[in-house]
């Protein structure tokens, strides 16, 4: 299958160079079996409709009701690609929903990192039954207002729009992070640790195990379908 990968933006300080850059992440993820091209957006640049089968559009510290040129283009590709499989993943899956009818904001609920857990609410083919996961997070935007033409499948507390399905299309989106190992977890939060509250319980959390793999297996059957 070919994927395209839409990079929105890139580890802090050094952490690319030692855990590697999102693309490579999401393929690490992902496991055999994908052909692999990742674009960045931030520098315009997009794939050519029709030349891959998916889309991944990854997270950044970017916020989509910023005035930032790259955005516009941003949303128009993700209006425009009906023809593709599109997963978002953190910024993406917010993006998708602010592109596609919902709203998203900086919540006056704060940060949230570490390991969370979510509910449950709605099992689709490509998942399994189980009724919560664990799963590493790093937001302080969140969706507020669900777009149309979703189901929601994950939420908590916390961050009550957490997973969405599109039912006019086949697209999915998380607000977690599927992809980071739990030391890149600990690492991004260390980057942020006069900005993350109780970055140290955060940092703790993430020792806990987690359903990443799960979900791992979730986007490559969604893929695969």
């Amino acid at each position: 299958m070919k994927l395209a990968i839409l990079e929105t933006g890139y580890p802090p300080g050094d952490l690319a160079s030692r855990f590697g850059d999102y693309p490579a992440m999401f393929a690490d993820m992902l496991g055999p079996g994908f052909e692999i091209e990742s674009f960045d957006v931030q520098a315009g640049d997009f794939p050519d409709p029709g030349n891959h089968q998916a889309v991944l559009i990854t997270g950044s510290p970017a916020g989509v009701y910023e005035e930032l040129d790259w955005l516009p283009s941003l949303f128009d590709f993700i209006r425009a690609a009906n023809d593709s499989r599109m997963i978002g993943v953190c910024f993406g899956h917010q993006a998708m929903a602010a592109a596609l009818g919902g709203r998203v904001e900086k919540s006056d609920k704060g940060w949230g990192a570490g390991l969370h857990h979510y509910a449950i609410d709605r099992v689709e083919p490509w998942m399994d039954e189980v009724e919560t996961i664990a799963a590493p997070a790093s937001h302080q935007d969140q969706v507020v207002a669900q777009p149309p033409n979703t189901e929601v499948l994950i939420s908590s507390a916390f961050a009550p729009y957490a997973g969405l399905a599109w039912t006019d299309r086949s697209a999915i989106s998380f607000q977690f992070h599927p992809e980071f190992s739990p030391d890149f977890a600990k690492a991004l939060i260390a980057e942020r640790y006069d900005r993350v509250p109780d970055p140290g319980a955060a940092i703790a959390s993430l020792d806990a195990p987690n359903d990443s793999s799960r979900v791992a297996g979730w986007i490559r059957r969604f893929l695969k379908a």
